[in-house]
């Protein structure tokens, strides 16, 4: 399935995510039709109203023309008063609006943060797995922090990872790598752990944590 990535109206690239969760975040508002998205294989960055069919969205209407100038009628029979204070009732109710809309799209978009800071440490603790594969290939039995080639578990520190520990874990008979976040002032995070266990029968990797699935990526809910 291809990773999409979507710009900020601040040029910031944000991604990768599957298509169901920038569906999701269309249908909250946290993106709107004239947001860039991009895919691999695709020549340059186009807007979402444009992708509505690859992505299997309701149709989007594409931006609107320039407006001509021109100047607009003062409406016959009011005052300067009254249109005042029609002017400022609008207003009003425009940052009404906005108020809302921005406290529906605030969560989705923390949660689409941390599930990008999630997905992140992940891909960290991943680069790590060949070194399990190779290990068993060669011995036949799982690696821990104490086997050759290996090191405590500090020593792995980087970025999102705290430190990860080698072997097999509680309640499993599978040999993988458990993998601590450092993701300071983020708890729904910070000193959580992520298990990526190897299923020598399947020739495959399963990932599973003690995050909340929602700040997860699909491929590792429970």
């Amino acid at each position: 399935m291809d990773d999409w990535y979507y710009a900020t109206a601040d040029g910031q690239r944000l991604g990768p995510l599957q298509g169901t969760e920038l569906r999701a975040l269309a249908a909250r508002g946290a993106i709107v039709p004239q947001t860039l998205v991009w895919r691999e294989g695709q020549a340059g960055w186009r807007p979402l109203h444009e992708m509505a069919a690859e992505l299997d969205l309701p149709a989007l209407p594409p931006p609107l023309p320039a407006a001509s100038a021109r100047t607009a009628p003062r409406p016959s029979g009011l005052s300067g008063c009254a249109i005042v204070a029609l002017l400022a009732g609008a207003g009003v109710v425009v940052v009404a609006v906005i108020g809302i809309l921005a406290a529906l799209a605030l969560p989705a978009y923390q949660d689409y943060t941390l599930r990008a800071q999630a997905t992140a440490a992940i891909s960290q603790a991943q680069a790590l797995q060949p070194q399990v594969t190779g290990f068993l290939a060669a011995n036949g039995h799982c690696p821990t922090n104490e086997a050759p080639g290996f090191d405590e578990p500090s020593s792995y520190a980087q970025a999102a990872l705290a430190e990860v520990t080698f072997g097999e874990f509680e309640g499993s008979d599978l040999c993988g790598l458990e993998a601590i976040l450092a993701t300071p002032g983020k708890s729904a995070l910070d000193g959580h752990k992520i298990w990526l266990e190897y299923d020598a029968g399947k020739a495959s990797w399963q990932c599973s944590s003690d995050i909340e699935d929602k700040h997860l990526p699909a491929f590792c809910r429970g």
